[in-house]
């Protein structure tokens, strides 16, 4: 039989248990589910009867040094996955992060550095929407010069509604403490990540974030930031919790075409038959009539393309978990690195800062010390948790 990877899994919650799921309906191949990781008794005895086979630890680190697992998954509070897979890389265990990398950019630069130190174990992160067959292919047609040179990027992503009775069933969601932010690094972080992956890492930020907008929270359920990628180019993010109706919109409008994403569902790519700048150097004008080139109509000028991709549930998922187990086991390239995390956690810390400071934030010399200050700064104000 093909060798299969010695899994664990830390953190028996909704999204652990989907991952339970997955493996153990053989939707992962390459892996063997070994063990479980909860610190709550009730889950532990639970686990305990539903997997008998199974070995159950309620520490992390005894986990990891059991000899029982070879690879490990992070699904626990945001501010542990980094402390959590800088001890099993240096116990000689292979990582695969749940998302976000981490809360704040110098305790992810930590675990970079640390990560980079471990030659010999894999370090990545759960980004399921770069195995998704719809962005794969929009990722495709932008590298691929289709769209030609990028120069604006739109998403308005309203659709993470969640009611007061989401924030009021647990005393850390929605706080600075606990959780280090609200809709841009609990909903939010996989379109961060999609966007600099697709369209690059903008060089800069000016933002508008307001905290407890329209629920009884800390933190921002509201964000409007404005990216700047250089030489003229631009973006826009929305996003928010409060939208019943909420909006999925991507556009990426390049000098050569452009990318419209609906609903996360279906797209449409106009390409231009020429570049925009060769298209302006042979119109002519007659007032406000204009002849293009090769007596074209503007019409004329654009080819489009519609089309949807099916993903069956739990397929993105399952697929980073299988791409990691074939990476370790048979040197598959991975679809998520590990080091790339910093970037949407570096994108979101200068959402905030921006607001915070109300000024432009360079996401190329990024204060990660400034932001840690005033990531303290509220901590403190909320006087529930100790200060990071």
């Amino acid at each position: 039989m093909e060798k299969k990877l010695k899994f664990g899994i830390i953190g028996a919650g909704t999204q652990g248990s989907y991952y339970t799921k997955f493996i153990e309906d053989g939707m992962v191949p390459s892996m063997d589910l070994v063990a479980f990781c909860d610190i709550d008794p009730e889950k532990i005895t639970s686990l305990k009867e539903k997997y008998p086979e199974k070995a159950i630890f309620s520490n992390y680190k005894e986990m990891i040094d059991s000899g029982e697992v070879e690879a490990i998954i992070t699904t626990v509070p945001h501010y542990f996955h980094p402390e959590i897979a800088m001890y099993a890389l240096g116990k000689g265990i292979h990582v695969l992060n749940e998302k976000p990398a981490g809360v704040y950019t110098k305790q992810v630069k930590e675990l970079n550095e640390y990560a980079a130190s471990k030659e010999d174990v894999t370090y990545a992160i759960m980004f399921n929407q770069r195995n998704n067959p719809l962005y794969q292919r929009i990722k495709e047609i932008v590298t691929n010069g289709e769209i030609g040179a990028i120069r604006r990027t739109n998403w308005i992503i309203t659709t993470w509604y969640r009611p007061q009775a989401y924030y009021n069933q647990s005393e850390w969601r929605a706080t600075w403490g606990a959780e280090g932010g609200g809709v841009l690094v609990n909903q939010a972080p996989h379109q961060l990540d999609l966007l600099q992956w697709i369209a690059g890492v903008p060089k800069s930020v000016y933002a508008k974030t307001t905290n407890g907008y329209q629920r009884d929270i800390a933190v921002e359920d509201e964000v409007t930031a404005v990216l700047d990628y250089g030489n003229g180019a631009t973006g826009v993010f929305i996003t928010c919790t409060h939208d019943l109706i909420g909006t999925d919109r991507l556009e990426i409008f390049g000098d050569k075409g452009k990318i419209i994403v609906e609903d996360s569902n279906k797209v449409t790519v106009k390409r231009l038959s020429m570049t925009e700048q060769e298209i302006n150097a042979g119109v002519k004008a007659e007032g406000t009539s204009f002849t293009f080139p090769g007596g074209k109509t503007q019409r004329e000028l654009v080819e489009e393309e519609t089309f949807t991709t099916d993903s069956a549930w739990g397929a993105q998922h399952s697929g980073v978990l299988e791409n990691f187990a074939r990476h370790i086991l048979h040197g598959e390239d991975l679809l998520a690195p590990g080091v790339e995390g910093i970037n949407g956690v570096r994108l979101a810390n200068a959402i905030h800062l921006s607001s915070w400071l109300d000024e432009e934030v360079s996401l190329e010399n990024f204060d990660d010390d400034k932001y840690l200050e005033l990531l303290n700064e509220k901590i403190k104000e909320e006087g529930k948790y100790e200060t990071r």
